[in-house]
């Protein structure tokens, strides 16, 4: 295997250099681009062990000659900024020294059998991100944002993800008339009515595979997506409060249907 090649970058003027910070502080600009910012080597190994390999390496000079070999190696090309560039491209407060790009994958077909996390207007990119880790940890590849949902692969969402998106299939800016041909019951959680989560599991009528619906931190899931429902869920609460956050509750749901797949064998 060749050695990347490496280009070393010292104006604030370049070009790419100007697209690179576009891309790392824009939350949608890699739809334009078509291509993806992920700061740190942690995303970079996610992908990588998922066999997705980076188009372009970008260090910054102080990292660059005790970067680990892998980092080095991943991508094609890569790119040396001094370190005052590089802080100027990161997003984090504490910037990693090291980022990926990585191109946009294609848009997946749809699989209506397919377990699925439905994300219905989910704005916060942390609690996407995070809906996102509880998928892939118990099983449910699909994800379909329906239009108004955070932008998936944004700097914000990926990062909160934490290598998640790599094992994904992202279906982004659904209309919710696509739900109509899952083959899956599709469950909505509400906080005031339907049958017990823990209920479900103790009967063994958690069927699976399964949809998961999540809406909107504030309005929920819309009357439009409830109506398709299969059946509605609540999550027991003793503790006394009214309602639980969007991607807590996403992770309670998702293990439970991971645990009624593990007890059916």
């Amino acid at each position: 295997m060749s050695s990347p090649q490496v280009l070393h970058i010292s104006s604030r003027d370049n070009a790419l250099l100007k697209d690179l910070k576009r891309l790392a502080h824009g939350s949608t600009e890699y739809r334009k681009q078509q291509r993806i910012w992920a700061e740190g080597d942690h995303l970079m190994r996610a992908a990588v062990g998922r066999g997705v390999q980076p188009a372009l390496g970008i260090f910054a000079a102080s990292c660059w000659s005790a970067a680990p070999a892998d980092g080095v190696e991943a991508a094609l090309k890569n790119i040396v900024l001094s370190d005052a560039l590089f802080d100027d491209l990161s997003t984090l407060e504490s910037p990693a020294r090291m980022g990926f790009v990585f191109d946009l994958p294609a848009a997946p077909e749809f699989q209506p059998a397919l377990a699925t996390v439905i994300l219905d207007r989910v704005q916060d990119a942390g609690n996407v991100g995070a809906i996102l880790r509880s998928a892939s940890a118990f099983g449910f590849r699909q994800i379909i944002a329906i239009k108004g949902t955070a932008a998936l692969w944004s700097p914000k969402v990926l990062r909160a993800g934490m290598g998640a998106h790599w094992g994904l299939q992202l279906i982004e800016g659904a209309e919710l008339g696509l739900l109509d041909a899952l083959a899956v019951p599709l469950l909505v959680t509400s906080s005031h009515r339907g049958d017990y989560l823990h209920q479900l599991l103790l009967n063994k009528a958690l069927s699976m595979p399964n949809a998961w619906a999540f809406g909107h931190e504030g309005q929920g899931v819309s009357a439009e997506l409830e109506a398709r429902a299969s059946g509605h869920v609540r999550i027991a609460q003793p503790g006394g409060e009214e309602s639980l956050n969007v991607a807590t509750a996403a992770g309670i749901c998702l293990h439970a249907s991971a645990t009624a797949r593990l007890a059916q064998g």
